[in-house]
């Protein structure tokens, strides 16, 4: 029986999380069961996806599976930058001065500052009016 291998990272951004599996393949890209080009339609996103693999010069040597949950497109598509880079370091431990100085293994821990009693949002008052 042959055993294949995988390389599994985690990633996350914002309420997203990010599971992508790496697999050795043709670089085929699986988000949620979907096309890589029909889950994320923003150019942009997809750009930011794939700086982790042109860095390390593995754009077409993995099949990538993820499954990507909560938050919005942009927020996702950080969670599975930094998954992907995740995998790559366990597939290849080689490749983390140049993960690192391209900042793709640091989170992002920026969040939603949450609402606070008494006003209307996170900062944002209730009008004063003097009566």
């Amino acid at each position: 029986m042959v055993e294949v291998v995988k390389y599994a990272g985690t990633g996350r951004r914002k309420s997203s999380v990010a599971r992508v599996v790496l697999t050795p393949g043709e670089g085929k890209i699986s988000v949620n069961k979907r096309g890589f080009v029909d889950y994320f339609p923003r150019e942009t996103d997809r750009i930011s996806i794939m700086v982790p693999l042109k860095l390390t010069n593995l754009e077409n040597k993995f099949d990538i599976f993820v499954r990507v949950t909560g938050g919005g497109s942009t927020g996702q598509a950080g969670a599975f930058k930094m998954g992907l880079s995740r995998a790559i370091l366990a597939c290849d431990p080689n490749t983390k001065p140049i993960l690192k100085k391209a900042s793709c293994l640091t989170r992002d821990d920026r969040m939603k500052e949450r609402k606070k009693p008494g006003q209307k949002g996170a900062r944002r008052k209730f009008q004063w009016v003097k009566r």
